[in-house]
Order: structure tokens, then sequence, then C-alpha cells
């Protein structure tokens, strides 16, 4: 492997020659050989928008050459349009402040600023430091560059694809409003209510995640940029917070501010903490609807088998037409591992000792895996089955005439103890409530059939 030699306040380093980065990457690559989990492209990309915003920043307020300033906002363009991710290795086990990848982007976009100067002819050169990272300190960036990739993420990726689950749950809530089916309660036997009701529920469950995580992502606008290393601003413009948020609401197209409070931005992360709780709560729901359409969906004929699921593949190397609910599990695995992350972002981000929490990488890297885990799941999940799901109604009809509880509808007219009695009784002998009513001469056969009517039962139809 070809290497040329770079250096740093601790001396000279050989790099790859093929590579954009400079001497405190490679030591970062050295020392920290952990795992194989690398700093989230997304992180990455937040960065690119946020050098390139505090190059411009630098430049209104005349920290930096001009032809610096603009050179650093095209390479950093350009990284982000070309998406030229191979020159960032660093892995999450870092630095706990993200030192090492604030300085990898200031190393790298300092290289590709430096070939397009000498590209442009002009005999000057771009310091990773001096210039890239002019008025900022990895602890103001590193919080910055997250709040940017969190939004983002939630508002590009998660949202659209919650909502694209929701019509569709929506569709089944108004396919199957006619379909009269019985209830469950406690795994047991309840009164009855349509599929379209039950799926009801389904469809406020996302609609309410959908308004907690859009509500508390407003908190990832505050940005930490303009507190440098502590809080207070150290060697840069009082305006260069404000002006960096404004370019970085540019360049993204969402609205971004500087935290009125730089000492909370540098050592807490309740935001993330915050937001995050609203993914898991998705997750839980998540959960419960997939757990609902595989027993549902149980059988085909030995289980509840009230619908019918989408066969994408053999469902067993040994037994031949077995159907499986793969999507239902890929989707509860998800909400596990949400809810893994989300104990490890709640740990992590209780860890903001004095001026500065040091677990900044990996809150944001399980942040952004819940994100990116849910977002796929949802799509998965719909295309693959909830889109294909239907309504076994011959089935369903057969239980809501075999159920027991169906004797509720009898407690104002002859009182819970004697509809107590009928359903014991129908139950022992293996008859119908109507069969047991008579046979207890509670009612007549009319009087039954004029009380005991399932379509009554269902209240308002959805």
């Amino acid at each position: 492997m070809k290497t040329r030699i770079e250096s740093d306040t601790l001396g000279e380093i050989k790099v790859p020659a093929d590579k954009f980065w400079g001497a405190q990457t490679q030591r970062s690559l050295q020392n920290f050989k952990i795992g194989t989990e690398k700093m989230p492209p997304k992180v990455v990309e937040a960065f690119t928008i946020l050098k390139e915003a505090t190059a411009k920043a630098n430049d209104v307020l005349g920290n930096l050459d001009e032809d610096v300033a603009k050179t650093i906002q095209e390479a950093c363009q350009e990284l982000r349009v070309e998406g030229k991710y191979e020159h960032f290795p660093l892995v999450v086990w870092q630095t706990g402040s993200g030192t090492q990848s604030n300085m990898n982007m200031n190393e790298v976009v300092a290289y590709l600023g430096n070939q397009k100067l000498k590209d442009k002819g002009i005999k000057k050169l771009i310091h990773p430091n001096d210039d890239v990272n002019r008025s900022q300190s990895s602890n103001d960036t590193f919080p910055t560059a997250m709040h940017i990739a969190a939004f983002k993420e939630v508002h590009e990726r998660l949202l659209p694809a919650l909502n694209r689950l929701k019509n569709t749950v929506s569709e089944k809530r108004e396919a199957f409003s006619d379909v009269i089916k019985i209830g469950r309660t406690h795994l047991q036997d309840a009164t009855p209510l349509t599929l379209g009701q039950e799926i009801s529920g389904w469809e406020y469950m996302l609609e309410k995640c959908e308004d907690m995580i859009e509500s508390s992502a407003e908190h990832f606008r505050n940005l930490a940029i303009g507190g440098t290393a502590v809080g207070t601003g150290i060697n840069a413009h009082p305006d260069f917070g404000e002006l960096t948020a404004k370019e970085i609401t540019k360049i993204t197209g969402h609205t971004f501010y500087s935290s009125k409070n730089k000492f909370h931005a540098l050592t807490s992360h309740d935001e993330i903490t915050y937001v995050h709780g609203a993914l898991k709560a998705l997750a839980a729901d998540l959960m419960k609807i997939a757990n609902d359409v595989r027993w549902l969906g149980s059988g085909p004929r030995s289980g509840i088998g009230e619908i019918s699921i989408p066969a994408n593949e053999p469902g067993s190397s040994i037994m031949p037409g077995k159907v499986n609910p793969t999507q239902s599990e890929a989707l509860t695995m998800v909400a596990t591992q949400v809810f893994g992350n989300d104990a490890t972002i709640g740990f992590a981000a209780s860890q903001g000792n004095f001026e500065l929490n040091v677990f900044k990488p990996v809150i944001i890297y399980n942040f952004l895996q819940s994100v990116r885990l849910l977002s796929d799941a949802m799509d998965s999940f719909n295309e693959k089955c909830l889109v294909g799901l239907e309504a076994n109604r011959d089935v369903i009809e057969g239980h809501v005439k075999n159920s027991l509880m169906l004797v509720t509808a009898l407690n104002p007219h002859i009182g819970y103890e004697k509809a107590a009695e009928i359903a014991k009784k129908a139950f022992a002998d293996n008859t119908t409530l109507k069969e047991a009513t008579l046979a207890l001469g509670y009612l007549t056969e009319q009087e039954f059939d004029d009380i005991v009517v399932p379509e009554k039962m269902v209240g308002q139809k959805n």
C-alpha cells in the first residue's frame, strides 16, 4: 500500500496515499480497533452541512480568507453530493466527544480543498484546525451534527414510512368495517366488534405516535454551535452560532437555531432521549400490531385463522406448504432492538459530567439505527404483509356464532346471574346459547333472537 507522510502536534505518521484524511484520523484508526460499527454516514453528511455553514458564517464575519471559505464550502458540497464516505473510516468506539470524527472531517475537507486551490492556481493552504474548524470545538460541532442528522432522518425517512403504513391501515379499516368478529380480552373470548374497529385501534396508535415523534423532534432545531469548548463561546464571534444556524437552514431546508443555553447543549442530550422515547412508543405499538397480525392469522386450520397473510416465501425447510408470519417476526425483532437502544441512550445521556457529555457517538449511533430499522421494517411490513392482508369471513362468522360471550347482551334483560348460568350450561353441554336459554326457560326463542343480535352489539362501526 502506498503511503504519504502527514503530521500533527505529536509528530509524523504514515497515511494511505489514496485517502483524504490526515494524521489525527490515522491515529484514531490505530488506537481504537474496537468493533465494526462505523460512524454513521448520516453523521458524516451532517458534518459536511455544518462545515459548509461555518465556512460561510466565518466568511461573512471576516474571519476567513474569501478563497479559503469558498473552497471549504465547495469541498463540503462535493463530499456530500458524491458521497465520498470512504474517507471517513472511524469507529463509533472512540473519544466520547466525537473529537476524532470532527477532525476526520476537518482533515478531509482541508485535503480536498487544497487540491481544489491547487487546481485553481491559488497558492494558499487550508489548515484543518485553523480554517475548517475556525470558531469551533468538537464539543459544539459534534452535538450540532447529531441534531442535524437526527432531525433530517426523522423527517425525511421515518415519518414518511410511518405515514405509508398508516395509510394502508386506514384502507384496511375501511375495507373491513362490515366484518363482525368476536373480540378478545385476556386472550379469552369477549363481546363482538368489527374487524374495522379492531384495526382502527392500530390506526390511532400510528396517528398518536406520529404526533409524538413530530412534536418532540422540534427540540432538535436547537443547535450547540457557538458554544465552542465549554459553552462560553471562546474564540468565536458572538454572532457566529446564529449565523451558522441560518446557513444550515438554507442548506437543509429545515429551520435551525443556535441554542439559547450552550452549557446545556454541550452536556445534556435530553432532547435525543425524549425523541427516542417517542420512537420506543412507536416500537411498542408496532410490536402489538405485528403480534395481532400473527395471532389472528395463526393456523391456518388449528389456530385463530381470522385473517390470511401473503405467502412471500416457503415457511419451513421440512414442512411443505407452511406459511410463516415472517414480516411480523422481523418487525418485532426490530422493536426489541429499539427497546435496547433506548436503554443505551438513556444511560449514556445521564453521563453529562460537568461541562460535557462524553457518550455522544454511541447516543447518535443508536438513535440513527432505531430510525433506520423502524423505517425499513415499517415499509417491509406494509408492502409484504399488510397490503395483502385479507379477512377470512367464514372463519370469523363461525367464531361469532360459537362464542359464549354473546350472552352479555342478555344481562339487561334477565340479569348477570341468569346470563352466567346460561353460558356455563351451554359450555358444559356443548350446546348453543339459544339452546341453553330455552332449556332453562328464561326466554322464548323469539325473545332470544330479538336480543342476541351481534350487529347491535358493536356500537358505531368505523
